[in-house]
């Protein structure tokens, strides 16, 4: 890095695990690049649709030899023992500043000491950590010997993983949840900047109608979307609708009710047109962050939602001055009940403005502007650490 070398001249790579579909961890890299529109974008592999390309500003990822393997696009995670090798091999070796936006191995991209390693990282590696028996149910591998390969090679990830943070000079956390978890599992501090929701799309309608329950999700194990299924099961005056891929779980007639609707994957658009509509946004999973609570608020609707992981820093609860939701604190089809029945013992407390008001502390141009902030005292604060190295 040059004595000279400001941020706005700096190179600039932002690693991001894998690009395929538009999730949550989508979303908040668009908004690290918004921060940052010189970086170069580097992922595993880069099968993102035409259509969502404007979204990333047009940019097509350096990609790791994942890319060419046949069946790639489909199958890439099929590949998982040789993800480590695969984000090693992108060359960054180039760049001033490495941004990793990482769920899984990006913030194990080879660096050097001239430069700035950032981590925004969505969550600790799940399978290697926290979730693996959820994760070995799911890949059928639960016991014999699919269990003892699958152990091997969760545990030879796991030790990668923990090997691969030394490769990051700081760690920014989306959740005070997720800083807590960056901690137990590398031992290393972390800031946090929560993710942006994108509430200039997410907006209240003129007229809710206030008539159903909404939840919206794809149906893998821990969303316990059978949860709120159960839930809704013994309220049969209380509709429910669920948004999301159901591919993963039973057919819906093995799971539904009479008063569940299941209505698939829905446009953007057709998502936010449900939340305006929903009395409450039903939430179960513990989430590392949850984007979705914070666009049905964006919205103007309440949200009921499981009280752990990073939905408790979201949502404002019955205890707040001005609440916008209600928490259970419990996974249980039980507590559901019980909060949907508090809920509208206690609806009238809960302001369609309250929950837009809140919302909006979690805009992109907050993100951005904290975002920004951060990496410029930080890339100017390794910039100076070097000078003065230089000079002892």
């Amino acid at each position: 890095m040059s004595a000279q070398c400001s941020l706005a001249q700096a190179r600039v790579a932002v690693v991001h695990d894998w690009l395929d579909t538009w999730r949550g961890g989508e979303s908040a890299l668009a908004e690290v690049l918004a921060v940052l529109p010189q970086a170069d974008l580097f992922a595993l592999v880069d099968f993102l649709p035409p259509e969502q390309r404007p979204r990333l500003l047009g940019k097509h990822a350096h990609v790791s030899f994942i890319q060419r393997f046949p069946g790639a696009a489909r199958h890439f995670r099929a590949f998982l023992p040789l993800f480590p090798r695969a984000v090693e091999s992108l060359d960054v070796a180039g760049y001033d500043l490495v941004v990793s936006v990482s769920h899984a191995v990006a913030k194990g991209v080879r660096t050097h000491a001239r430069q700035l390693h950032l981590c925004y990282c969505l969550t600790p590696m799940r399978y290697a950590w926290d979730l693996r028996e959820t994760y070995l149910v799911s890949a059928r591998a639960e016991r014999g010997i699919r269990r003892r390969l699958a152990d091997e090679i969760l545990d030879r990830l796991q030790r990668w993983d923990m090997a691969a943070t030394s490769r990051v000079d700081r760690f920014i956390a989306i959740s005070d949840y997720i800083r807590e978890r960056i901690h137990r599992c590398y031992h290393r501090d972390a800031v946090v900047i929560h993710p942006p929701v994108d509430t200039e799309f997410f907006t209240p309608g003129a007229q809710p109608a206030r008539a159903i329950y909404v939840t919206a999700s794809h149906w893998v194990p821990y969303k316990r979307l059978d949860l709120i299924v159960e839930a809704f099961r013994g309220l049969p005056n209380r509709r429910l609708i669920i948004a999301g891929d159901l591919r993963d779980s039973a057919s819906d007639r093995d799971i539904g009710a009479r008063n569940v609707e299941f209505v698939g994957e829905v446009s953007r658009e057709r998502l936010r047109e449900l939340m305006r509509e929903a009395r409450a946004f039903v939430f179960t999973a513990e989430e590392d962050f949850g984007i979705a609570p914070l666009e049905a608020q964006a919205c103007g609707t309440p949200v009921i939602a499981f009280s752990g992981g990073g939905a408790a820093e979201t949502i404002r609860g019955l205890d707040s001055d001005v609440p916008t939701g209600v928490f259970f604190p419990a996974q249980t089809a039980a507590a559901i009940r019980s909060a949907v029945n508090t809920f509208e013992q206690n609806s009238t407390r809960i302001s369609s403005d309250a929950c837009r008001a809140n919302a909006l502390r979690f805009s992109p141009a907050m993100f951005r502007e904290r975002f920004a902030a951060y990496v410029n005292a930080a890339f100017n604060d390794s910039h100076v650490a070097r000078r003065e190295s230089r000079t002892c």
